[in-house]
């Protein structure tokens, strides 16, 4: 008869292929679910601030930026608004298919079990993409989830954040619903001082929903369904400026953790988004419709297979992925009497296919790390039409296709001389296909007109990193990496020249405007060293994070030696927060040097340092009482310039007080 102990304990965990060995070879940085839960405002995009040098295009969160702006990068290589950093959840890229830009109000933060942030590019694994690092996220799983959570809380300005979930989990699996909401009447944006009549406060309201199921259908192998949706609704503060996006995600992935690990995996995505913009007349006395983009339909679709053989002390990682998106922009411009007088339509299809292969090796105290992948990929479908709704064709063009291979990768090693010290040394070479929304969708920003460029090159980046790991104890981490990075053909949006006038691509500017184009540099050159630090004494625990970034553009143009669009030189954060059972209380110190509103490097957004506060106290067995306080100082923090000098902030003080219930 068989003995109990020779059955192999499965162990259902909801999440993808063990982290590699190699995977210690590079500049990384994990957040787990007690941090993540910690954030005074609740949203993913500020527990994101943690790792410095990670940064958004512009300083403000979800609740009052334009969804367009938020893309995300790190190590200096901003410059414009699309992600120049892979982000996966669960494993499926999460960004915007026809921009780039990441929808955070689709993220709760109580879904989530870790987030893993790593720098630098070329990683062959997690997909194409990843030109400046990789932000996984991974949902909580089976150990984390309370059978049933809920939260409310009330805040400034009217707000309110309101969270449940249920869990049900047994011993061959798990399955979570979920959903989130948020309001508030808003802020407005614009500074005092710079108000006019016409400006307001900034309205936002967004919901999400989610449903996971994780069963073990045989002795090794595990299946991960995931569907989920969201809808978020904001106003940037001005009559003409409300914009709104939705979108849902479907996706499946199989997991094999037998003798020879295996995953395939399958998603589809679904955005729909729109955004309407304004001009400001004289003395912001009354704001005009100028651009209405009512629809910007996308889809993303794909899917990646891999096996994880292990040959002694060689581990694998073998596989392809592939991934199709197509969109397009739905536009009435050239205004009339405040109606528009004609319509575009601009769009395409991008498809990336890449093979690739990750080895790790350990052999005594050297971890040895390699990786490549070659992608093929295409542009293609690209179309401009623009006609009077009168009837009359105005443009009609068909871009060419254009296909291409591009070969990335990293190589790495790690020596641990003693038990305290892990020395390490990288290099890579990364890149990024050109967005739907750069080759063909012309924005505005104020009075600014940046125009589409339906000839971009892909990015390609070579880098290197040479760091110090210590762990004095198994509760202290610190890291030092010094890093340098070379980014050709760097996408930005390049001025062309000052208003008023009509321009190609976006129609009139005014004389406070400026017309820019999207272009590739020549190069973007960036120099940095980043300081990580985490440690715990009982109840206490600390976290610091520091980057210093030199980037400069060298172009042999007028922009020869200046600093990419919002990129600063300087950015922190340090958290001291103490825990025990339910009493927790943290303080969160953030700062960001100042950096250039434009490309010119003529507006510049002032520094600003900021303080976060979080408390939380058990009322009974299941009830606890949370108070909250994002930028308790009220300081100010510039996002925008705009070319009257108008400047734009981003959140100032919030307060808030709320129960939650159960885990």
């Amino acid at each position: 008869m068989a003995m109990a102990q020779d059955v192999p304990e499965i162990v259902v965990t909801g999440r993808g292929l063990a982290d590699a060995p190699g995977d210690r070879v590079y500049d990384s940085v994990t957040l787990d679910r007690d941090r993540i839960l910690q954030s005074a405002s609740g949203r993913v995009e500020d527990v994101l601030r943690d790792v410095a040098g990670l940064q958004q295009f512009r300083r403000s969160d979800s609740r009052s930026a334009n969804p367009t702006s938020q893309g995300i990068t790190l190590r200096g290589l901003g410059g414009n608004a699309s992600s120049r950093a892979l982000l996966l959840l669960d494993g499926v890229p999460q960004a915007d298919p026809f921009g780039g830009w990441v929808a955070f109000p689709a993220y709760a933060t109580d879904r989530l079990g870790r987030i893993r942030v790593t720098r630098g590019g070329g990683s062959g694994v997690a997909g194409p993409g990843a030109l400046a690092g990789t932000i996984e996220l991974d949902s909580a799983g089976p150990g984390k989830l309370a059978p049933f959570a809920a939260s409310i809380a009330g805040g400034s300005r009217a707000s309110l954040d309101a969270r449940g979930s249920a869990a049900l989990v047994r011993g061959g699996g798990f399955a979570t619903l979920s959903g989130a909401y948020a309001r508030g009447d808003g802020f407005v944006p614009i500074l005092r001082e710079d108000r006019g009549p016409a400006d307001r406060a900034a309205p936002y309201e967004q919901g999400s929903a989610a449903a996971r199921a994780v069963v073990q259908v045989a002795a090794t192998t595990e299946l991960q369904a995931n569907v989920s949706g969201f809808t978020d609704r904001r106003d940037r503060g001005l009559a003409f400026t409300d914009n709104r996006s939705e979108g849902a995600d479907a996706s499946v992935r199989l997991v094999g953790r037998g003798s020879l690990g295996w995953s395939l995996l399958s998603y589809l995505q679904t955005r729909a988004f729109a955004s309407r913009f304004a001009s400001v007349g004289a003395g912001r006395a009354s704001s005009a419709p100028t651009l209405d983009q009512y629809n910007v339909p996308a889809t993303g679709i794909g899917g990646r297979a891999e096996i994880a053989p292990v040959v002694g002390a060689l581990a694998l990682r073998l596989g392809g992925d592939v991934r199709s998106v197509t969109g397009e922009t739905q536009e009435l411009y050239t205004y009339v009497a405040g109606s528009p007088t004609r319509r575009r339509v601009a769009g395409g299809r991008n498809v990336t296919a890449g093979l690739f292969a990750d080895a790790s090796v350990t052999t005594g105290a050297v971890v040895l790390s390699a990786s490549g992948r070659i992608d093929r990929w295409a542009i293609a479908d690209g179309r401009l039409q623009e006609a009077a709704l009168s009837g009359a064709t105005l443009t009609d063009q068909r871009f060419a296709d254009r296909r291409g291979w591009e070969p990335t990768g990293r190589v790495g090693m790690a020596w641990t001389p003693a038990d305290i010290v892990t020395l390490r040394l990288a290099g890579y070479r990364g890149w990024r296909l050109p967005t739907l929304n750069e080759l063909y969708r012309p924005f505005r920003v104020g009075a600014d007109a940046t125009a589409a460029n339906a000839a971009l090159a892909p990015e390609t980046l070579w880098g290197g990193e040479a760091g110090v790991e210590l762990r004095p104890t198994t509760a202290i981490r610190l890291t030092a990496t010094a890093f340098a990075n070379d980014l050709r053909d760097a996408i930005a949006n390049a001025t062309i020249a000052n208003g008023p006038g009509n321009f190609p691509g976006v129609g009139f500017v005014s004389a406070a405007g400026v017309f820019r184009r999207r272009a590739n540099l020549d190069h973007v050159r960036v120099r940095g060293v980043e300081l990580d630090a985490s440690g715990r004494l009982g109840p206490v625990e600390a976290r610091l994070s520091y980057a210093y970034t030199d980037a400069r553009v060298r172009d042999g143009g007028a922009l020869d030696g200046l600093r990419p669009a919002q990129t600063p030189a300087h950015s922190g954060s340090a958290t001291l927060g103490w825990h025990r059972d339910r009493w927790q209380a943290a303080a969160t110190l953030r700062h960001v040097a100042g950096q250039y509103e434009d490309d010119a490097n003529s507006r510049r957004l002032s520094a600003a340092t900021t303080l976060d506060l979080v408390a939380a106290m058990p009322a009974t067995r299941w009830l606890t009482l949370e108070a909250r306080a994002e930028n308790v100082t009220d300081t100010r923090i510039e996002t925008a310039i705009g070319g009257d000098g108008v400047v734009e902030r981003a959140t100032p003080r919030t307060l808030w007080l709320g129960v939650r219930l159960g885990g």
